[in-house]
């Protein structure tokens, strides 16, 4: 599922948890989204760098210029307090919002 397919609201959260244990920079970002997606998820250049913009504009994250491994200045992000809140609330919304939504689908089985 590539960058803007992917669903409303997907991708912010999923930054938020790819930041939770570290700082990345945003090709680390999408590159965790990714693997553990196991090649589902693929976010665009186009759809992350906005998203990562936004999400500093709101407070959520915070951005400093280091090094990558590779020897390449890039911009690394990490969580801010904010976005550590914003993060347990997202998940516990779309915990309930899947488990309404599975169940909704079981009794399309029937």
């Amino acid at each position: 599922m590539a960058g803007s397919n992917m669903y409303r609201g997907t991708l912010e959260l999923l930054v938020l948890r790819a930041l939770k244990p570290r700082s990345l920079h945003g090709y680390g970002i999408g590159r965790w989204i990714r693997q553990r997606s196991d090649g589902v998820l693929e976010p665009e250049e186009g759809v992350l760098y906005p998203a990562l913009r936004r999400m500093e504009e709101k407070g959520w994250i915070r951005g400093r210029w280091g090094e990558t491994e590779t020897g390449r200045n890039a911009r690394f992000y990490s969580l801010t307090r904010k976005g550590e809140k914003t993060l347990g609330s997202e998940i516990a919304r779309w915990k309930e919002h899947a488990g309404a939504v599975f169940a909704v689908l079981a009794e399309a089985d029937e």
